[in-house]
């Protein structure tokens, strides 16, 4: 029916948090995952903020970790070269990526929502939960 609106479909995100150091407990966002079944769609955007990690920890592998998060987002994207995790299905890939951990890289609770577009959504999940927002103006 023209004009009738896009039906709307569940979505579920994490939030991709790194912590430095258990005991203090400092995070800061890398990355956020997002999967919808019904749209077939699993996708992990990241982002490695040197400043901002050395501020947490001047001793971090940095390079280290974004390897790590580069191979996150290839295993969302199932790229069949990063392991027998990125050959599963995606809602197994998604229970993998967002399964509570202590490591230095954790999810979030997962979360729900409704789109239409689940790409658009997880750039605008990732721009505003994870980018840096634009430096006020003076």
């Amino acid at each position: 029916m023209p004009g009738a609106p896009e039906a709307q479909e569940v979505f579920q995100y994490a939030i991709l948090r790194v912590v430095p150091s258990l005991p203090r407990g400092e995070a800061l966002n890398v990355g956020v995952v997002l999967h919808s079944r019904r749209l077939r769609f699993l996708a992990a955007r990241t982002l490695v903020d040197r400043d901002r990690l050395r501020a947490l920890d001047p001793a971090l592998d940095l390079d280290a970790l974004e390897r790590h998060l580069h191979a996150v987002e290839r295993i969302a994207a199932g790229d069949a070269e990063a392991g027998a995790v990125a050959r599963m299905d995606r809602s197994d890939r998604f229970g993998w990526l967002t399964a509570p951990s202590s490591a230095l890289i954790q999810p979030s609770a997962v979360h729900t929502g409704l789109c239409t577009d689940a790409e658009a959504t997880i750039d605008r999940l990732f721009a505003e939960l994870v980018a840096l927002p634009p430096a006020p103006r003076g």
